[in-house]
């Protein structure tokens, strides 16, 4: 496929390192020299200069002959109009980056008006996720399929629990309606085996329905297995998304923002919510606020090591539940701090969006992918298909099928019926798919096989 990414920020650069295999040409359009030449040459991309809501620009990126156009830069207004000119100029497929709040009320009428295939908000999709945490706090990571039918769901073994030490086998035995995709143990993810043996702080990605993963929380769960106060620091973007998402019932809110006319805002928009205007990297005002009395903290300030350093005092004053908003993963690999729960990267999320966008439209009529999620910080993919034709994985028990190593058919969704598949089972035509892989770039269901 012919790409044209516009902007080399973080959802750019993600972008190039992702797409930029022999199946695609990726051509960078940046105003930033220093990015461009970094970006050109770590990854197999062409890189032009310039502003890509120029139309002389889109014309030497060759814009009129792109399949697909992604405007990410920082900025709303440019983005758009990229789109606009990309699409009248012949781009088949347009993206664009939108994050001013004020647009997501109507951004599905000014998406068809203005011609563009997707918009995305990073702040909004980010917010979309902390609610799912926040409904199951037992839950690091939620990630839905099959219309929520069924989950895969991210949990620690806590130290000295009774899983540890035990095999996998051992824990279908005591969970067999549910099924560990992946591990993650001292931040390198894999692909488990029946005989894998489950060690203390290992992040078991469960595949289950709601009811079958009930037991899984019971199994993990602490005495707060449901939120009743949250206290959130930093009052940006993110934070009002969140508040339109949670119920104004329910849950005591207390939120710290430094920025005055900003916590006034924040109080006048949201009346049942508790806003404290202070500094909430400040440790006192978070003793005095009373930080250790909550079930959850959200850390969402703008500057990743703040947010870093709410979590693990927070963690220190024994806080249960932590997020916290990070947008340089690379801080995470160099902390390599197991006391830190959930992360929530809004550019990954975004960049994950698109990806899946660009392979649903690489693929062909044997299978259509429905959803996927990069979990464990990207280290491992998680996809959905939905078998539209006979393919080749079809009518054959998967013990049959010549699987490439690295890839775990997690789940079958047959019209009601939902199947943890065993050797024995098989793939039919109108199945969906749930497939787990580390390592290879999955596009349809046929490119499981060798």
């Amino acid at each position: 496929m012919q790409i044209v990414i516009m902007g080399g920020g973080k959802i750019g650069s993600n972008l190039c390192q992702t797409l930029s295999t022999s199946e695609n040409d990726i051509t960078l359009i940046e105003q930033d020299p220093v990015v461009l030449e970094r970006l050109t040459s770590q990854h197999d991309i062409i890189g032009v200069l310039g502003n890509g809501s120029s139309y002389e620009i889109q014309v030497e990126a060759k814009t009129p002959n792109a399949d697909v156009f992604v405007a990410v830069t920082a900025n709303d207004e440019i983005n758009l109009i990229a789109c606009i000119i990309a699409k009248q100029l012949g781009a088949d497929y347009t993206i664009a980056r939108v994050r001013n709040p004020e647009y997501a009320s109507h951004m599905e009428e000014m998406r068809r008006a203005l011609g563009i295939s997707l918009m995305l908000n990073p702040d909004r999709q980010a917010a979309s996720e902390i609610a799912r945490l926040i409904q199951f706090p037992t839950a690091l990571s939620v990630e839905p399929f099959a219309h929520n039918r069924v989950n895969m769901v991210e949990v620690e073994i806590p130290a000295e629990h009774e899983l540890i030490g035990q095999n996998l086998i051992a824990f279908r035995q005591k969970s067999p309606d549910v099924l560990v995709c992946a591990v993650v143990r001292n931040g390198e993810a894999f692909i488990p085996f029946g005989s894998t043996v489950l060690q203390a702080q290992d992040r078991l990605f469960i595949t289950g329905t709601i009811a079958d993963l009930r037991h899984v929380y019971r199994m993990f769960a602490s005495k707060h297995d449901r939120l009743r106060s949250i206290l959130i620091v930093g009052g940006g973007k993110l934070t009002f998304y969140i508040l339109g998402l949670l119920p104004a019932q329910g849950i005591a809110i207390k939120i710290i923002e430094q920025d005055i006319d900003l916590a006034r805002e924040l109080s006048e928009q949201f009346p049942h919510v508790h806003v404290v205007h202070g500094d909430g990297t400040d440790q006192e005002l978070l003793e005095e606020e009373g930080i250790s009395d909550f079930d959850c903290t959200l850390a969402l300030t703008g500057i990743d090591e703040e947010n870093i350093l709410i979590s693990l005092f927070a963690i220190s004053q024994n806080v249960p539940r932590n997020i916290t908003k990070v947008n340089r993963l690379r801080l995470l690999r160099v902390l390599n701090n197991p006391d830190l729960q959930s992360i929530i990267t809004p550019h990954e999320i975004v960049a994950t969006e698109i990806i899946r966008a660009v392979r649903a439209l690489n693929q062909d009529d044997d299978s259509n992918m429905e959803a996927m999620y990069r979990i464990a910080q990207g280290q491992v993919e998680a996809m959905e298909f939905h078998v539209v034709q006979a393919s080749n994985v079809c009518g054959h028990n998967l013990s049959e099928l010549p699987i490439k190593r690295g890839i775990l058919v997690a789940y079958i969704i047959r019209g009601r019926e939902l199947i943890i598949p065993s050797g024995r089972d098989f793939i039919k035509s109108g199945d969906h798919v749930i497939v787990v892989t580390k390592g290879h770039a999955v596009v349809n269901i046929d490119d499981i096989l060798e």
